[in-house]
């Protein structure tokens, strides 16, 4: 596990008063080399062809920038398009599985965990069950909170967490947030969570090729433990 800690001792970065663990999901809970999101965005680029008629370089172009906008690509739609979401999301998550293994380890280290575990997501209900079910964790986690509960307001937007956090009642000041992208952890920072970024193997140090964008504020003050190895880091929190 390679670790890095934003204080001068990792023993400075407490999380013994943590009641709430919010976990993202895709990219979080299970790690990007598994290709899974690589799936979910041809989908979404290939719809978004479909439905403006436009090719598929040019679907991407503004997939991309309505994501890196309003947070997700189907926020933009559905402002820009007057898009319907649901049958959006039903089609981004036609997935093939068939490459995500059941992670007991995983599952030993939520479990360990003390306090409620809920997963927050800007995907689907429906995605999210399918991905807990296939890791053989779901039954560690009270809930799942999905774009559709949060009214189509995506993270990062600060509106998205104060609804979630009225929802499920919780404490951010008694909460941490575990995230694949920096930019998701900023608000949930300022309101006073203890803020994790995981990271693929290897990349705790020096992030490999994403979006550029995608890589900015992995070194801000917003983030507490940057991991590479979220099961290992859960096991020394237990």
């Amino acid at each position: 596990m390679t670790t890095s800690f934003r204080t001068d001792s990792p023993a400075r970065v407490d999380f013994a008063h943590v009641e709430t663990w919010v976990f993202d999901l895709d990219n979080t809970l299970y790690p990007p080399g598994l290709d899974l999101w690589r799936q979910i965005d041809m989908r979404m680029r290939s719809y978004i062809a479909d439905y403006l008629g436009l090719s598929l370089d040019d679907a991407f172009a503004l997939q991309k920038g309505y994501y890196r906008k309003y947070g997700t690509s189907l926020r933009g739609l559905m402002i820009e398009h007057g898009m319907d979401p649901d049958p959006f999301l039903a089609n981004a998550h036609k997935i093939d599985l068939s490459s995500l293994d059941p992670a007991p380890e995983l599952g030993e280290a939520l479990g360990a965990l003390p306090g409620r575990k809920l997963v927050y997501t800007n995907g689907s209900r429906g995605h999210a069950e399918q991905i807990l079910n296939k890791l053989a964790i779901s039954e560690h986690f009270a809930d799942v909170h999905d774009i559709v509960a949060a009214e189509f307001h995506p993270k990062p937007q600060e509106t998205a967490y104060r609804g979630f956090l009225a929802r499920f009642g919780v404490d951010p000041a008694k909460a941490a947030m575990f995230e694949d992208l920096a930019r998701n952890l900023e608000v949930p920072a300022q309101l006073g969570m203890r803020t994790v970024l995981v990271v693929p193997p290897g990349e705790a140090v020096s992030p490999a090729d994403r979006e550029a964008w995608e890589h900015e504020g992995r070194d801000g003050d917003h983030i507490d433990v940057v991991t590479d190895d979220l099961t290992a880091f859960l096991r020394s929190l237990a």
